[in-house]
């Protein structure tokens, strides 16, 4: 007890165990902030990989087949967030009937 309560007595050591404790909490904060960008990197190039296949896919298929599919904004957010399925949800609305979606 009598050892630990001198660390904290001598000014030299009380700066050192000072700067132990902002590096280990600047560490701690930016291995935080590198495990928030990489969850936001990995969604961004979800969302935008999802938002080009399903317009590809729209696109092609409706040129292909000849399918005149309407954009408009519940289309449009439909497929930005779902991607491939929006799509075909979209594509079998148009051919079967469902009216402008």
């Amino acid at each position: 007890m009598r050892y630990t309560c001198m660390l904290f007595a001598d000014p030299a050591l009380n700066s050192i165990a000072s700067l132990v404790l902002i590096l280990v909490g600047i560490g701690i904060v930016l291995f935080v902030m590198m495990m928030i960008g990489k969850l936001l990197l990995k969604l961004i190039v979800g969302l935008v990989l999802n938002t080009v296949l399903g317009f590809a896919a729209l696109f092609l298929i409706g040129w292909a087949f000849g399918i005149s599919v309407r954009y408009t904004v519940p289309v449009i957010v439909s497929v930005v967030i779902f991607g491939l399925p929006a799509a075909g949800t979209v594509l079998l609305l148009t051919i079967f009937g469902g009216g402008s979606v």
